[in-house]
């Protein structure tokens, strides 16, 4: 039977993040893919220009829809806007009987707040302690454990302050790091780091979406948490590295990259 994942986030219209970076990344690693909409947005590579959250209700009311039928392997959060929406998928989270990737998406690409204040503090008292992994960049981390996080060390920290917070494994992502974009997984109180090229491009659209749609993808095929992780990570530098250089902005990267598999 094939592979199901299911993603919990926010639309993109330009395609680069999101629910649709989610689902083309699910497919393109050969898994069946659904989704369940928090929030709608108006934007382009350019810029967010407005930001819709859904009722919390109508987004649990997606998630149900999909567990009473087709029953996903895996899952993942993105942006969920309203404290309301986190609060409830952190409910449906406390039933899940498989793992849930959080990746803490608080601010677009350009700058535009996706999730409120409320919703931040809900994040790290109600959904991380559901999370089988959370995915934050060097901002997140540093907002959600209250650590400064501004190198490897930092990010150390960061992580082992998140597990105890109640996440059972924590990859902080590097990319915004000087030098090597070394990402730092933290998992059963053991350390891994995958490195990376840094590639000089300013299309890097929902590099985060892709980065953790692909990790869930290769759980949800049954792959061990750092096997997922590491091929997650060769697959958006190979996004990254091979974007197809759309828009007049930030443009995204190129879902149709290959996954490795040894």
């Amino acid at each position: 039977m094939i592979p199901v994942a299911l993603t919990i986030a926010g639309s993109d219209p330009s395609g680069g993040a999101g629910i649709q970076a989610d689902l083309k990344t699910f497919h393109q690693f050969g898994v069946y893919g659904e989704a369940a909409i928090t929030l709608l947005t108006v934007q382009n590579t350019t810029a967010v220009e407005h930001v819709e959250c859904m009722p919390a209700e109508l987004v649990a009311a997606q998630v149900r829809a999909v567990l009473a039928d087709i029953r996903p392997g895996a899952a993942k959060t993105g942006a969920l806007g309203s404290r309301e929406v986190v609060e409830a998928v952190a409910a449906l989270a406390a039933e899940f009987d498989f793992p849930l990737v959080v990746d803490p998406v608080l601010i677009s690409k350009h700058g535009t707040p996706l999730a409120a204040a409320e919703a931040r503090e809900a994040i790290a008292t109600r959904l991380l302690p559901r999370a089988y992994l959370i995915t934050p960049n060097l901002r997140e981390a540093a907002v959600l454990s209250g650590l400064e996080v501004c190198d490897a060390a930092g990010m150390r920290r960061a992580a082992e302050r998140l597990v105890e917070m109640g996440a059972k494994a924590v990859l902080v992502k590097g990319g915004h790091l000087e030098g090597s974009a070394t990402d730092v997984l933290y998992a059963d109180g053991r350390w891994h780091e995958f490195p990376a090229e840094r590639i000089s491009t300013v299309h890097t659209h929902g590099t985060g979406c892709t980065y953790s749609a692909a990790i869930t993808a290769e759980l949800a095929r049954g792959t061990p948490l750092p096997e997922a992780v590491a091929r997650a990570k060769a697959f958006i530098t190979a996004a990254i590295r091979t974007n197809p250089g759309l828009g007049r902005g930030s443009g995204p990267v190129n879902h149709h990259a290959p996954v490795q598999r040894g």
